[in-house]
């Protein structure tokens, strides 16, 4: 085995990689089988995503159906589809600040 300055292992370190490898699995399945909720209108539109920010179902009631107003109906999905997201976003960091520390990786996923 390689010596290195100081009391830098590198058995340790691959040991360190290989647990933080297979909590980050962990982790990615764990956001995989969430469902994060999110509505707008009064739950007149209803936006299901998981922890990987894939929308998984979308809902709407009948009563906001209204081939007059579109551009309603429009944007109630859209806001609940963006408030899905951004706490499936939250999800995710908070599942995997706790695997890497704090450090931010959300853009290596």
């Amino acid at each position: 085995m390689a010596k290195f300055p100081g009391n830098f292992n590198m058995n340790n370190m691959m040991k360190q990689f290989q647990k933080m490898q297979q909590e980050m699995e962990n982790v990615q399945k764990e956001l995989d089988e969430m469902k994060i909720e999110a509505t707008s209108g009064g739950g007149a539109v209803k936006v299901v995503s998981n922890g990987k920010k894939q929308i998984m179902e979308i809902n709407i009631s009948p009563e906001v159906v209204d081939p007059e107003d579109v551009e309603m109906l429009q944007d109630l999905v859209l806001a609940a589809v963006n408030e899905a997201l951004q706490r499936s976003e939250d999800a995710m960091k908070e599942k995997m600040s706790r695997v890497t520390g704090g450090i931010d990786i959300s853009g290596l996923l």
